[in-house]
């Protein structure tokens, strides 16, 4: 991972133009390619950011770096006054261990995939990717292959880590086309117009009805 911390000017022109004024910002690239850019506020969420795969070329004489997305999206970080530049190297990581729920709630939907959409096969937990497993890969009823991310709460960064996945999943010729399903307990609004956007479908279950457990609510029929 590479960290810059300079003062910068950060310009970005896509799906709409953004611009963020002269301030000093740590600007982050990491082993995948993906380049966040993110100020000393605003918990764990970048400015602005660019995901992998994307081309980064750096003009060390101009101070500025052009990180362009497969999409043709344009981030522009033009550096003013470098503070610190390093790099570091982080390995592989293990993962994030998920908690009791979300783990027993994957094992629920890979023990009956029909529950998220009608139809559904599983082929494999933990489907293996270049940048970590995706939680279940499936087959639907037309062979096509689907990706599935698993999450307690269904929030945007669920949507971003599950979009990674798909990237590298479809560069496979022997699986793609694959698409995506995200599946939560509870999916704020945020993240389901994000999922929509990118055309991956969503899905709100019920880990009680999962497991069985009747509704203490009260039903007609």
């Amino acid at each position: 991972m590479r960290l810059v911390v300079a003062r910068c000017t950060v310009d970005y022109d896509g799906r709409l133009q953004a611009h963020l004024p002269s301030a000093i910002r740590l600007v982050m690239v990491k082993a995948d390619g993906c380049v966040a850019v993110h100020a000393d506020g605003g918990a764990y969420k970048p400015l602005n950011w660019m995901n992998a795969p994307n081309r980064l070329v750096q003009d060390p004489e101009a101070g500025v770096w052009t990180v362009t997305s497969l999409k043709g999206e344009v981030l522009t970080i033009t550096f003013e006054d470098v503070l610190s530049d390093t790099s570091h190297e982080m390995g592989a990581d293990p993962g994030l261990q998920k908690d009791g729920v979300e783990a027993h709630l994957q094992k629920l939907l890979a023990d009956d995939p029909t529950s998220i959409q009608h139809g559904l096969t599983l082929v494999r937990r933990e489907y293996p990717t270049d940048i970590g497993p995706v939680d279940l890969m499936c087959r639907d009823a037309d062979g096509v292959a689907v990706a599935v991310e698993v999450k307690r709460r269904g929030e945007i960064d669920g949507v971003e880590q599950l979009s990674r996945y798909l990237d590298f999943l479809n560069r496979d010729p022997l699986l793609r086309p694959v698409r995506g399903v995200f599946v939560a307990q509870a999916i704020k609004p945020q993240a389901k117009v994000l999922a929509t956007d990118r055309g991956i479908a969503w899905v709100e279950v019920d880990y009680d009805e999962l497991r069985g457990i009747e509704s203490p609510n009260l039903k007609l029929f």
